[in-house]
């Protein structure tokens, strides 16, 4: 049972990571504003955060790590 929430809850996270790098990339977002509940809006903007942030995230890590290298 844990196997399996924890399972769920790490494809979540990949999706709202997913989600954030095409935001990035692209400037096209999910179209949280018509979300009427402001409740039910206020989790998926949070939801979308947990996005950005494990973006941000692995970005400084590879920054900082040997095994990957910029190219312009």
């Amino acid at each position: 049972m844990w196997s399996r929430i924890f399972h769920i809850t790490l494809d979540a996270v990949l999706l709202s990571t997913i989600l954030a790098s095409i935001k990035r990339l692209t400037g096209i977002q999910p179209a949280v504003t018509k979300i009427k509940n402001k409740e039910i809006r206020g989790y998926v903007n949070q939801y979308l955060s947990v996005g950005e942030y494990v973006l941000d995230a692995s970005i400084m890590y590879l920054n900082h790590s040997s095994y990957f290298e910029r190219r312009r």
